[in-house]
């Protein structure tokens, strides 16, 4: 068994798209990146990376890379499961933790659960999801921005 630590963070920009776990959530800003910004995505791959003691997504998806700009974030995980098979692995579990002040997220959770599920393969009984605020504190607080922290357990 072994266990990766994921973490992104992307600060909004009005009118984009907010992608989150691969489900659109209707919000006026979206985050920023040289993808989607999907960061639940993107700390979910580090997490998959890390357990595997492979370099993070940066390494595979420079964003130097003009080639892949806006690339959909659902790429770059399904890369990264790719690398996690060719090592004879298999995630065990996922666990994530979405800091959002707003839009409120809760009701979204179900969906992005169901979306993971049907990316990594893993039954969603085995994905935990929570989202919680930053109490005000920091950019995150004030609402410029949206951060997530993953743990995987492969096997």
């Amino acid at each position: 068994m072994k266990i990766g630590i994921g973490f992104d963070i992307h600060r909004f920009e009005k009118d984009r798209k907010f992608i989150l776990g691969s489900v659109e959530i209707p919000y006026s800003h979206g985050l920023i990146g040289h993808s989607d910004g999907d960061v639940l995505l993107h700390s979910l791959s580090d997490a998959i990376l890390g357990s595997l003691a492979k370099p993070d997504i940066g390494f595979y998806f420079p964003d130097t890379d003009e080639k892949i700009k806006g690339i959909d974030s659902k790429k770059i995980l399904k890369k990264v499961l790719t690398i996690m098979k060719k090592e004879n692995c298999k995630i065990e579990n996922i666990d994530v933790v979405i800091i959002c002040e707003k839009p409120k997220l809760s009701p979204y959770v179900p969906l992005i659960r169901k979306k993971i599920s049907e990316i990594t393969g893993i039954d969603e009984k085995n994905i935990g999801i929570k989202v919680k605020t930053y109490e005000g504190i920091g950019e995150i607080g004030k609402g410029n921005a949206c951060a997530c922290l993953s743990s995987v357990l492969i096997s």
